[in-house]
């Protein structure tokens, strides 16, 4: 083994040893070795935001808290993982950091760091293999994910927001044929905390039994290649059943429990289309929150639901240029608690019909930069109904339980600028 001559100067003096050199170097060679195949990436993303009018009360979708008319640092991702390769018994892991002023996952306008994703990837040898995950993990289902620069649009569903997003579990996944696959798995509970159980916690009741888990499943169809333009389109479903203690929110109040059972059911597709760029997307989430009695002398979480339906449109109109939309429809079907001066509760918290219009241009000049315009419309549905719906605007009175605005129509104007690396 060669030592340079700073080493060998030190040895000389006694101050180092040969040998420990050299074994410190067998040792990093070795660390070297294992993370030879850790890949490094991320992005780091941003926004400008103008919200035309006055007043703070904004539509209840997710990351949309404290944005408005200002300049924002949204999120900085950095992901550290190995893939599996090819081999029977293939191993991985991902660790996903996932800090940012308003994007953080675990609240929509929280300031935070958090470690999103942090798992280990498997195989085993069973048929064609089964693909196992075991740790904290993105939820398996949903049309529009966590990370903005995957999605068409920089802003999110309402679709999306009544989703949890992370899960602390293990799934596994197997692949029947280039045409089907399927993932089932199971997890602590529905929350966006890791390692999260299911207890109700409120005092003087009964509490869900500690085995309460949640159970998650999905399947995957995919067109064939002999199926002309709409080979590669996917068909998804899939479903979510759990505590989850962030499932009911509520305005003028919070309940004495801490969450109910939820189930969640997801159908979605992408479509390709025989006009070169032009895809077509479609979802439907479905979320119902459970009853709870707490027992006497305590606030009852009432049963809701709602319900979203959202159409999207992508078109790659050149190499750098793409324009995308989304047209979606949420209602919402709420439930009071505590008697008639009680708060109101519900998944998202907001008018009990929305119609929300979104478009979007990217233009990606610059090399592993997205940048794109936005346009939003959110419009209340309900017909201004003040026993309902949380208006948009600037009054700030509270009319049974809800912020009360002026509006019925939300307008923001984005631009979103992303560093992949």
């Amino acid at each position: 083994m060669k030592f340079n001559k700073w080493t060998v100067g030190l040895a000389a003096v006694g101050a180092v040893s040969l040998a420990s050199v050299a074994q410190a170097d067998e040792k990093a060679s070795s660390v070297m070795t294992a993370v030879s195949s850790t890949t490094l990436s991320g992005y780091v993303d941003t926004s400008m935001e103008w919200n035309p009018g006055t007043g703070t009360h904004q539509p209840n979708y997710a990351f949309n808290g404290g944005k408005q008319d200002g300049f924002n640092l949204d999120a900085v991702d950095i992901r550290l993982s190995k893939p599996m390769d090819e081999s029977e018994w293939a191993a991985g892991y991902m660790i996903d950091i996932f800090t940012g002023s308003q994007n953080n996952p675990g609240d929509v306008s929280a300031t935070g760091s958090i470690i999103r994703q942090a798992y280990v990837s498997l195989r085993t040898p069973v048929g064609n293999g089964i693909d196992w995950k075991v740790g904290l993990f993105d939820n398996i289902i949903g049309y529009e994910s966590t990370d903005s620069p995957n999605d068409p649009n920089f802003t999110r569903s309402y679709g999306y927001t009544m989703l949890a997003r992370e899960l602390t579990g293990v799934t596994a996944t197997y692949k029947f044929s280039e045409l089907v696959s399927a993932t089932v798995g199971i997890a602590d509970t529905l929350d966006l905390t890791a390692n999260t159980r299911a207890f109700n916690g409120a005092a003087g009741t009964g509490s869900p039994a500690e085995s309460y888990k949640a159970y998650v499943g999905a399947v995957t169809l995919t067109a064939p290649n002999d199926w002309g333009f709409i080979s590669g389109s996917s068909l998804y479903a899939g479903f979510n059943n759990g505590w989850n203690s962030g499932a009911v929110t509520a305005t003028g109040g919070a309940p004495a429990g801490t969450g109910s059972p939820e189930t969640a059911l997801y159908v979605g597709m992408t479509l390709n289309t025989p006009v070169t760029g032009l895809k077509l997307g479609a979802s439907y989430e479905y979320v119902d929150t459970q009853a709870q009695n707490l027992g006497p002398g305590l606030v009852n979480v009432p049963q809701t639901w709602a319900d979203d339906i959202a159409g999207y449109i992508s078109y790659q109109a050149t190499e750098k240029l793409s324009i995308h939309g989304r047209a979606e429809i949420l209602w919402e079907t709420k439930a009071q608690a505590g008697g008639a001066a009680g708060a109101y509760f519900g998944p998202i918290v907001g008018p009990d019909k929305i119609l929300a219009l979104t478009g979007t241009v990217q233009y990606d000049l610059w090399k592993n930069v997205l940048s794109r315009l936005e346009i939003r419309w959110d419009h209340d549905l309900t017909g201004g109904n003040p026993n309902s719906p949380e208006y948009y605007g600037a009054n700030g009175t509270t009319i049974r339980g809800f912020t009360q605005g002026t509006l019925v129509n939300s307008w923001v104007l984005a631009a979103n600028i992303v560093y992949k690396f």
